[in-house]
């Protein structure tokens, strides 16, 4: 938008430039003119040259009103192209801090995907333990049971034992009453 306003202005102040050529030649005829019409004058056109300086001093306002215009322009041109100056400058900050920003966002990026491995790693460990003490549990379980089963027969082959001890005792005791 800027760009285009300079643009403009300079296309103004182009197009006041060339105005101002074109007044300089017409006021440079109407002089010649005035010359010649002074010339008529002295011969008996007076009534010609006061049309003609008339004339002239229409142009030089007009052309003085043209060089305010132009002097306008180039003013407003300068403001315009300072404003142009100090907007590349912010561009250029902004780029720069888009950069610093960007480098920051990759750095977290890289950081989140470090902890991301690191937290992916720790929970697969962290697996791996919940299954051998998984194993080891049920190893244990196993373990307690076949205990429990080992001490079971223990104790009925004792009782077992128990009995056959005491039955035995009593057939000696029967032997022995026998033989009385």
């Amino acid at each position: 938008m800027m760009a285009e306003e300079l643009r403009k202005e300079q296309d103004t102040s182009a197009h006041l430039e060339r105005m101002k050529k074109n007044l300089e030649v017409t006021v440079k005829d109407l002089q010649h003119r005035l010359d010649e019409a002074e010339n008529l004058a002295m011969k008996g056109g007076k009534k010609q040259l006061q049309k003609l300086e008339a004339r002239v001093r229409e142009l030089e306002s007009e052309l003085e009103a043209e060089q305010k215009r132009l002097t306008e322009a180039v003013q407003g041109f300068r403001k315009y192209e300072r404003k142009v100056k100090e907007m590349s400058y912010q561009c250029e900050e902004d780029k720069k801090n888009n950069t610093r920003l960007q480098d920051l966002v990759d750095t977290l990026q890289n950081k989140m995907k470090a902890y991301k491995q690191n937290a992916e790693e720790t929970e697969e460990q962290s697996n791996n333990h919940l299954a051998r003490n998984r194993k080891v549990q049920h190893d244990l379980e196993a373990a307690e049971e076949r205990a429990d089963v080992a001490e079971s027969l223990s104790n009925k082959m004792r009782a077992k034992s128990r009995e056959i001890g005491n039955k035995a005792q009593e057939g000696q005791g029967e032997k022995l009453n026998v033989g009385l």
